[in-house]
């Protein structure tokens, strides 16, 4: 057979790339009347894909299924912010110095390389499948969606691919991924370079644009001709026929707002301080492009002011709601109690396996907006939860919280039923650090099996937040904190200055505003460094637990090897007084001098002579 022929030639590398459109060909595509009454070959051909449509979208359905966001929290364990009480995590191992070229739980190295080579195998028959033979409209507006579809899908593997394996090699070079945008075949050379880091950045950039011009900002039915796009409406096409591929069936499919918010992502990260000096992408160019996407909001006025507990908001978590203001992409993931069991404390029947930081923890001002280092904070370590801001009590669990009916007591003396097992260190499933996760939990749950009680879940894949703060990042850096030139309208003072006036910041026990303000931020705001400090603890804050801090203490070059703490709570059993003490949890093995930087994976660089490896790794 042509296809066994072609494959027994290829090299080990190449199969892997290739098996991924040929497995298609061979089995999903082997009808039920060859099992019975085989064809001459036995076996149809890629031509034939052009014929059936629902064969050749499953390429772009592969592509999708690649994607690389994580759908619970699980790369903070190996941040600051977190550890886990799970003994044989691979996150675990990594950040305690276990990390290797031909170890790395962060790789994105497999999964998005074959994202890159389902999608340009995709787009190789685009033009040439029969969407809808029958209305030369329909058939025009499926190719625009798909093709834009596949240039999104590729913009942001390659953003990932950047994320975890970007680097400078032994010669002073910053380094990309290899550059694919044809899809491989058995004649293709898999000995290819690394492009540059700047090159990458470019064709991101580009995809994102392709993307654009083919994509609607957000899939919606129109209820006539009149508000068909005018390139659509010259070739006939009707509303019915416009709402069958562009309309609200197709939500959560790449789109121009996503591929423009990919765009600034890739920005943010090609302007930080580990990647800006060969990226060839400025703070003012990122800043510019997050403007871009927050004006499709109308900037600050489609600011969401509870958007810092979307996963509180039970009526839109269901996919048939009405969408959140506050995530641009969501993945709906089914009814379940999975990230629930895995991370209540074992009173409420969960296997408590990510335990928030004291270093996090610290990480929260006071209530007023201080610091708790700053000396007019008014905080007290021997009443440490108490004024202070109010996310800390949205995403953490801590000593004396009541959840779920049930006081959770994380010190070493029982709570009021005589039970130990939320202690520090009680049993296997207890807290290492004195603290639970509560954010992203859904509090109707039940994880029991004998109670179970499943509810809908969401997992953001990127929020209107994230590129608030983007925005506040790189325009602080270009301008400082009060000056803009991205035409947003708004500047980064103004961006932090409302993400903490939602957070409650600002106003005394009660809520009401200090007669001060949110006098920090106004100390900041004078101060460029000031900000800058700020406005990656805002990130820290408000993006915590979603897989976010990883990447982003890298590309800020931050120090990787901080021990990680907890807060061991006695208590005197005569004048029932509690006392605080900080201790130390874990200690981080990252090396500082290369490991902001991801390895290539070892065995790719074994195998190909033309693949260099990131300075440092082995």
């Amino acid at each position: 057979m042509i296809m066994k022929k072609i494959f027994n030639k290829m090299p080990v590398i190449s199969k892997r790339l290739t098996v991924i459109g040929y497995c298609l060909l061979a089995i999903g595509l082997t009808s039920c009347d060859d099992m019975f009454e085989p064809a001459d070959e036995n076996k149809r051909q890629a031509e034939d894909m052009t014929e059936e449509s629902r064969y050749a979208h499953g390429l772009l359905i592969y592509g999708y299924d690649r994607l690389p966001y994580l759908t619970t929290t699980q790369t903070d364990i190996a941040t600051d912010d977190a550890v886990t009480n799970l003994t044989n995590s691979n996150y675990l191992n990594m950040a305690t110095g276990a990390w290797a070229a031909d170890n790395n739980p962060m790789s994105t190295w497999d999964a998005c390389k074959d994202g890159v080579q389902y999608v340009n195998l995709f787009l190789s028959i685009v033009e040439k499948v029969k969407w809808a033979p029958s209305a030369a409209s329909k058939q025009q507006m499926f190719i625009d969606r798909l093709k834009g579809e596949a240039f999104g899908l590729r913009a942001l593997f390659y953003y990932y691919l950047l994320m975890a394996h970007g680097g400078y090699g032994d010669d002073g070079v910053l380094y990309g991924v290899p550059l694919l945008t044809t899809a491989e075949d058995g004649s293709s050379d898999f000995n290819k370079p690394r492009a540059t880091f700047a090159e990458c950045v470019k064709q991101c950039f580009a995809d994102c644009d392709s993307a654009m011009l083919l994509l609607p900002a957000a899939y919606e039915d129109i209820s006539n001709n009149s508000e068909i796009p005018a390139k659509y409406q010259a070739i006939g096409a009707e509303y019915s026929g416009y709402n069958l591929v562009f309309g609200t069936k197709s939500k959560n499919l790449m789109s121009a707002t996503i591929a423009e918010a990919i765009k600034a992502q890739v920005a943010l990260l090609a302007a930080s301080p580990a990647f800006r000096d060969q990226s060839g992408v400025t703070s003012a160019e990122a800043a510019t492009l997050c403007a871009n996407v927050l004006k499709r909001i109308d900037g600050l006025n489609g600011f969401d002011n509870t958007g810092n507990v979307w996963y509180k908001n039970k009526a839109k978590l269901d996919p048939s709601a009405a969408e959140m203001p506050e995530i641009l992409w969501r993945e709906d993931r089914h009814k379940n109690a999975d990230q629930e069991r895995e991370n209540f404390p074992p009173s409420l029947f969960g296997n408590g396996r990510v335990n928030p930081s004291q270093n996090l923890v610290d990480a929260f001002p006071m209530r007023n907006g201080r610091p708790i280092t700053d000396a007019n904070s008014g905080y007290d370590p021997q009443n440490p939860y108490a004024n202070r801001d109010p996310r800390l009590a949205d995403n953490v669990l801590y000593n004396g919280t009541t959840y779920r009916s049930t006081q959770i007591i994380t010190g070493t003396y029982p709570n009021d039923k005589n039970e130990n097992l939320d202690n520090l260190n009680f049993i296997s499933t207890s807290t290492r650090t004195g603290y639970y996760l509560k954010k992203l939990l859904r509090d109707d749950v039940s994880p029991l099996s004998s109670s179970l009680i499943e509810q809908q879940h969401i997992y953001p894949r990127i929020r209107y937040t994230e590129m608030f703060l983007a925005y506040a990042e790189a325009a602080n850096d270009a301008w400082g904190p009060k000056a803009e030139q991205a035409s947003a309208g708004f500047t980064a003072y103004d961006v932090i200055k409302a993400i903490r006036k939602r957070a409650g910041l600002g106003t005394d026990e009660y809520g009401r505003e200090l007669p001060e303000g949110d006098a920090y931020l106004e100390e900041c705001a004078g101060d460029q460094t000031k900000m800058t400090n700020l406005i990656r603890n805002e990130r820290r804050l408000e993006l915590c637990f979603e897989n976010k801090r990883f990447w982003d203490m890298r590309r800020w070059m931050l120090p990787l090897n901080e021990t990680v703490k907890g807060m061991k709570i006695d208590r005197n059993n005569e004048t029932n007084v509690l006392t605080y003490s900080v201790i130390d949890v874990e200690e981080r093995h990252f090396d500082n001098s290369y490991q902001c930087y991801g390895p290539i994976p070892k065995s790719e660089v074994l195998k190909w002579s033309n693949l260099v490896q990131n300075k440092g790794w082995q």
